[in-house]
């Protein structure tokens, strides 16, 4: 027996020495990236805007304070969180693998025979009773010691799984941090909308207040009036429906930071938000680190392959050993008589699937059917992230065409605002030019501001793109 444990000891030392086990190790998934993005330019510079902390990047200290509430209380920021303290659970789990499994047994059975039967008779005649007792106490001990890698692979598995939830968690914070940013410039929009409205309706008021003393004087007449009347009525409108849509923003905003609804004081304004520095894009190639989701979709086919070869292991046969030792009695009263009780047993096995290895092997090619899809989804999340990189370089680039054009056009509008009530006044020009300009100004003005507000999302936009946020 000794020297039968000793051959089972040698082969399990020859086993994890050789760190036998089968299945492929991770390499990362070959994907075609292009040197540099669209929409790039000339840049030759390999450092992106995703290095910068997001507390440097968005210097408004309002804005700070609401990034900074929304990760420590926005729910699905929690939640993730809570996903990677379950998945480094499971890699504090797996690190025990290798160890056997040891089972502490205290068990007391009663058994009442058939008297025909041998142990019915052999109770009556030794022990007297039409019953036998059996008392037990025994540690015990199952060590699967050939595993072919199985073990080392579930723990793979489980690291991968972790850093796929930590990486996962990052990104749900640069979506986040962008949310938030962009919440707060819509704000800020609206804020310079409801100014321009009411400048605007000020000098409806104006022009109104003017066409009613000529109208008095008998130098125009009803339709000039109320025509005025209506375009200051279009103006008035704009105003409840903004503050409405102000209102609705700030409780967005709020319920994001995980707050209850209500009013955000602030003091910046739309022209005062500027990014300095050169807003720097990097190469692709970067995206595969700095990326939370492209690295967690990467840790995803790490996990994949990992499960691949724990079911390539479970179709090979496994050694195992089992032992067991402890008390032993018929009698309540010897039970923990020492050394009469005692008793140890151990023994080794080799198990081979015989009938189940068509299930095995259904459930190996169902394991590289996965791993093919994880490969899959990879390459899209590359792709993905390059697209958008991309999509935001050029929305930069012609928001400033568009910006540049919309402005000289409100120069142009105000001066002719200025121009129409001059020579409205001088009666070289008729109301409708007046309310005309009038009405025209306000539209640009409001474009403006939006295209303005365009500018900065595209900003945070390209900035979530390249992975920055979670730092």
């Amino acid at each position: 027996m000794k020297e039968k444990i000793s051959l089972i000891l040698v082969m399990a030392v020859i086993c994890v020495t050789t760190a036998c086990r089968v299945g492929k190790d991770f390499t990362r998934p070959a994907v075609a990236l292009p040197d540099k993005y669209r929409g790039a330019g000339a840049a030759t510079d390999t450092t992106s805007i995703a290095g910068i902390p997001w507390k440097s990047f968005f210097t408004d200290p309002v804005l700070q304070t609401l990034i900074d509430s929304a990760i420590a209380k926005n729910f699905d920021m929690l939640t993730a969180l809570k996903n990677v303290e379950a998945a480094e659970r499971s890699v504090r789990a797996s690190r025990l693998g290798n160890l056997p499994d040891i089972n502490l047994t205290v068990q007391g059975n009663r058994n009442w025979p058939s008297k025909n039967s041998l142990n019915g008779s052999l109770s009556q005649e030794f022990i007297g009773t039409r019953f036998m007792d059996d008392y037990n106490a025994n540690v015990g001990l199952s060590w699967e010691v050939i595993a072919w890698g199985k073990i080392s692979r579930l723990k793979e598995a489980a690291l991968a799984d972790y850093l796929r939830s930590a990486e996962a968690s990052k990104a749900v914070q640069t979506k986040l941090v962008s949310d938030v940013a962009q919440g707060y410039y819509n704000l800020l929009m609206l804020d310079n909308q409801l100014e321009i409205t009411k400048k605007n309706l000020a000098l409806n008021d104006s022009t109104l207040r003017i066409m009613r003393l000529q109208y008095e004087s008998g130098q125009t007449n009803t339709l000039a009036i109320e025509q005025t009347e209506a375009q200051r009525d279009a103006a008035a409108a704009l105003l409840p429906k903004i503050e409405q849509q102000i209102s609705q923003q700030e409780n967005a905003l709020r319920l994001l930071t995980g707050d209850l609804p209500g009013s955000i004081a602030r003091q910046a304004n739309l022209q005062s938000v500027r990014f300095d520095g050169q807003l720097s894009a990097g190469v692709p190639a970067a995206l595969l680190s700095a990326r939370p989701d492209v690295h967690a979709a990467e840790m995803s086919v790490m996990a994949a392959n990992a499960r691949t070869g724990v079911a390539r292991a479970n179709m090979y046969p496994a050694l195992n050993i089992t032992a067991s030792a402890g008390l032993n009695a018929f009698k309540a009263s010897s039970w923990f008589s020492i050394p009469g009780s005692l008793f140890e047993t151990v023994g080794g096995s080799i198990t081979q699937p015989v009938f189940q290895r068509r299930k095995l092997k259904t459930e190996w090619e169902t394991a590289k059917i996965e791993w093919e899809k994880s490969v899959i989804s990879f390459r899209q999340s590359v792709l993905t992230a390059v697209g958008e990189v991309s999509d935001a370089l050029v929305k930069i680039d012609k928001l400033k065409a568009q910006y540049s054009i919309t402005q000289q056009r409100v120069q142009k509008l105000e001066s002719a605002t200025r121009n129409a009530s001059m020579l409205y006044q001088n009666g070289m020009a008729n109301y409708l030019e007046v309310i005309t300009a009038q009405g025209n100004v306000l539209q640009s003005e409001l474009d403006l501001a939006a295209i303005q507000r365009e500018q900065l999302g595209a900003v945070t936009e390209l900035y979530r793109a390249l992975g920055g946020g979670w730092k």
